[in-house]
């Protein structure tokens, strides 16, 4: 795994704030951020994703909330980045 550092919560103060990196090999995200509260767990289940599907949290996986200024350091596809919505 090669990972690369894309941001850090701006202003972050020296511990526990919400991080970004991507696995060269993969394309993965790694998100280090804030665990969502009970509440909003709750609400996203009720929102919930595609018919049928459950909306439990496996124990393998967690809820977390991404701080909206974070999402500058997501990659997007070079189309996008260039203005491109051809969708090919």
């Amino acid at each position: 795994m090669s990972l690369r550092f894309l941001g850090i919560w701006p202003n972050t103060p020296d511990d526990g704030s919400p991080t970004i990196w991507l696995d060269d090999e993969t394309g993965d995200l790694i998100i280090q951020s804030w665990k969502a509260d009970d509440e909003t767990v709750r609400q996203a289940q009720q929102v919930g994703s595609v018919p049928g599907h459950s909306t439990a949290v496996p124990p393998h996986e967690t809820v977390i909330r991404l701080p909206g200024n974070m999402l500058q350091f997501i990659p997007r596809p070079v189309s996008e980045v260039n203005g491109d919505n051809s969708g090919t």
